[in-house]
């Protein structure tokens, strides 16, 4: 599948196609971090990768759904999360210099969760300092910027580095 056809799908429309055998989890996962590496070092909107994680999930997913093995509506599909919650061997840096050092020794309940229903971790995204930010820009680590502007405005928010990885996905 090409990469814009898969960028501008739903995730509805991804889980259909992964139920229906017509995309396949690692596939999913390996463009997907492709089009992160393509677009990232300018968009700035994840601030940690964990493809051998992502692919070694995608590919549990794999088995498990060849197998007939649907762990439900989530199973196969990827997903990222904010650096506010522990990812085990990671850092969790909340977008802080503060806490740069930090290593998480385990996965956070909802990491730990989505696993648990089949979906593969992609990495942690950019969010302003322990969350407290409307504008979303983060003087510490960087400011994520709209993936749709010409020119570079400030996203919003405190998970601004989620908000622009969702919309340089979506691109809507």
């Amino acid at each position: 599948m090409p990469d814009s056809e898969l960028a501008f799908d739903s995730l509805v429309g991804l889980a259909a196609r992964l139920r229906g055998g017509s995309l396949d989890p690692v596939a999913l996962a390996e463009q997907l971090l492709g089009r992160i590496a393509g677009l990232d070092g300018r968009l700035h909107s994840f601030i940690c990768l964990t493809p051998e994680r992502a692919l070694a999930e995608a590919q549990a997913a794999r088995r498990g759904l060849a197998a007939g093995q649907d762990l439900g509506p989530l199973h196969g599909l990827p997903f990222a999360v904010k650096d506010l919650f522990d990812v085990k061997g990671t850092p969790t840096t909340a977008g802080t210099r503060l806490r740069e050092g930090h290593r998480a020794e385990a996965d956070s309940a909802a990491v730990e969760s989505l696993g648990q229903r089949g979906m593969s971790l992609l990495g942690k995204t950019h969010m302003v300092q322990f969350a407290f930010g409307a504008v979303g820009i983060n003087h510490d680590q960087g400011a994520p910027l709209n993936p749709w502007q010409p020119t570079p405005f400030a996203p919003g928010g405190s998970s601004s580095g989620s908000g622009v990885a969702v919309k340089a996905w979506s691109g809507s």
